[in-house]
């Protein structure tokens, strides 16, 4: 989302700051992720001593929500659409790597052959959800996955 002027600019970021928006994502991850349904709640914080990366921490992290939902599973991967319900650096990555399912493509957080996998990072924004600062409309705007 691009604004238009400094008005627009504060209008929408408010949107994401009280998260008001709406967004999903599609993913390929590695394995199969079970069941159909789920969240994950862990907290994040910056890995220090392994930048640029980010790290779950139950002690300094900070609060991260994710829900997902299996879209179809192929023989070593399962394609699913999240929700991320907070907006924390790395939060897709992250939790679905500490569920022992990172996303394929992932130079971050994936190894091995998550990493062989795919030749690039197997995350899309696909849905963005929010209010036009002029117009007061709801906006959605929907882009299809390319892989």
């Amino acid at each position: 989302v691009m604004a238009m002027h400094k008005a627009a600019h504060a209008f929408i970021g408010i949107q994401f700051e009280k998260r008001e928006t709406s967004k999903s994502y599609v993913a390929r991850v590695y394995g199969h992720l079970e069941p159909d349904t789920g969240y994950v709640d862990f907290p994040l914080a910056k890995d220090f001593h392994n930048r640029p990366c980010h790290k779950v921490d139950f002690e300094h992290g900070k609060p991260a929500y994710t829900e997902w939902q299996v879209m179809e599973r192929e023989e070593n991967a399962t394609r699913v659409r999240l929700f991320p319900r907070t907006g924390r650096t790395h939060q897709l990555r992250l939790h679905m790597f500490a569920l022992c399912h990172p996303i394929l493509g992932d130079e971050f957080y994936a190894k091995g052959a998550a990493l062989a996998a795919a030749d690039r990072l197997q995350l899309h924004a696909q849905d963005l959800s929010f209010v036009h600062p002029a117009t007061k409309e709801l906006m959605t705007f929907s882009v299809p996955c390319p892989f």
